[in-house]
């Protein structure tokens, strides 16, 4: 078994654990690797071992391994600017950090004018860490809502990158998708953890783990 295949295996075995404790499905748990900054030949091992979709922080780096392995896929996990948002919907299946209503409303008339359908997450923060992280208040995510084009942009769900001191950050983000699924009418999904802290993500209800040094290992 190769360093990444235990790695995977390791990973596997704490999911499969933390939904034991909390009733859950493995099955029903995305794990994403978070590839940034990993060589292409990693990223193909991973592949072979089953994965097919994979978390990018830059666009231009995305952009450069969606094109030379396009039989892969590629979600944007890190911040976008609207410069960059064309080259962004034309080569990542997802993005999921939309926080502000011109992002939106860019990246609408983009699609449309491409002719895609890409799906959509909104990038939460609950948390005032705005400066550093990016993502929008609860009080910004109606705006959001409203500047989407549910034809080519499709809600996903929230996104967030929960403070690790915050005991109650991940309850807090549950109780935000569940307002919200209540509000739409519809499921919605939820995407938190990361490689320290994915048992709690699971406790909280995340149907995704982003998971990039655990995965990986140390870049």
């Amino acid at each position: 078994m190769t360093g990444l295949a235990e790695r995977i295996h390791r990973l596997r075995t704490r999911i499969r654990s933390a939904c034991e404790t909390h009733g859950r499905d493995p099955g029903q748990i995305e794990l994403l690797p978070v590839s940034k900054r990993q060589p292409l030949a990693l990223i193909q091992e991973a592949a072979a071992l089953g994965f097919g979709r994979f978390g990018e922080n830059y666009v231009q780096e995305g952009v450069q391994k969606a094109l030379e392995a396009p039989s892969l896929g590629f979600v944007l996990i890190g911040p976008l600017q609207r410069n960059k948002a064309r080259h962004a919907l034309e080569h990542f299946q997802e993005i999921m950090t939309v926080d502000r209503p011109e992002l939106a409303e860019r990246l609408g008339h983009l699609a449309a004018e491409l002719d895609l359908v890409r799906g959509v997450w909104i990038q939460v923060d609950l948390w005032d860490e705005v400066t550093k992280q990016g993502g929008c208040p609860a009080s910004g995510i109606e705006p959001v809502l409203r500047a989407l084009d549910p034809e080519r942009l499709p809600f996903q769900g929230f996104m967030a990158i929960p403070p690790p001191e915050d005991a109650q950050a991940f309850g807090a983000m549950a109780d935000l998708r569940e307002t919200w699924r209540q509000k739409l009418g519809r499921p919605l999904r939820l995407s938190l953890g990361m490689s320290g802290d994915l048992e709690r993500a699971i406790a909280a209800g995340s149907d995704q783990v982003r998971i990039g040094t655990a995965f990986f290992g140390d870049r």
